[in-house]
């Protein structure tokens, strides 16, 4: 299980990473093609990292606490049951999986 200063890094390196994304498409003339894409790859990277962390955290509860948690977050309105559902138990978010395919 990650701790709170881990979930903590994680997600300010996610939002560091749309923050430059932000000051990209402000500003793309700024940008060179490669840093535009390291700043794409940057938020892929950062937000699989955190969809992961997930997974992991959740796989570490007993059986009924994530029957629980999953039944919760897909009633939450918060995205789709069938994300959770990928993201938690299945193959993870269909996005990241299409990209990495390619």
């Amino acid at each position: 299980m990650m701790n709170d200063e881990e979930w903590t890094e994680l997600q300010q390196a996610e939002d560091m990473a749309y923050f430059r994304a932000d000051l990209c498409c402000y500003s793309p003339e700024s940008y060179t093609l490669d840093e535009k894409r390291a700043i794409c790859n940057d938020m892929i990277i950062t937000s699989k990292a955190v969809l992961d962390a997930m997974r992991a955290d959740f796989e570490q509860l007993p059986a009924d606490a994530r029957s629980r948690l999953l039944d919760m977050l897909c009633q939450s309105g918060v995205e789709s049951p069938e994300w959770w559902w990928n993201v938690l138990v299945g193959e993870g978010d269909p996005l990241y999986r299409e990209l990495e395919a390619n």
